[in-house]
């Protein structure tokens, strides 16, 4: 082995026993056996971060529901305008074949010469 590849060897043999123990720092701050105290403080604190998370998607809920309900009474208020206007449309048309009805035909009249 020539004293180049030895060098290598040996600069990877200390960059992977710095990783080895930067891992093992990580793991062992992570997983360090907790006090009762020091677990019931984190259970209460998962809880409340749960429930503002629970109360956040419910209010996100009503936010939306509150929005698509106001989209459909815009949407019901255009329907009933409409609505009205051809109401009025066919109350003027009737209006109008009513009159054209009552009059009297010219084409029926033959005028004697």
């Amino acid at each position: 082995m020539n004293s180049d590849s030895q060098y290598e060897d040996s600069v990877s043999i200390m960059v992977l026993e710095n990783i080895k123990n930067r891992l093992l720092h990580a793991f062992r701050t992570t997983a360090e056996p907790r006090t009762a105290v020091g677990t019931a403080h984190l259970i209460r604190k998962s809880f409340q971060v749960n429930e503002e998370l629970r109360r956040a998607k419910i209010d996100g809920a009503i936010t939306w529901l509150r929005s698509e309900l106001l989209e459909m009474r815009s949407q019901d208020r255009q329907l009933a305008q409409t609505l009205l206007g051809l109401n009025k449309e066919i109350q003027r048309l009737r209006r109008e074949n009513g009159s054209l009805l009552s009059e009297p035909d010219s084409s029926d009249h033959t005028e004697e010469t």
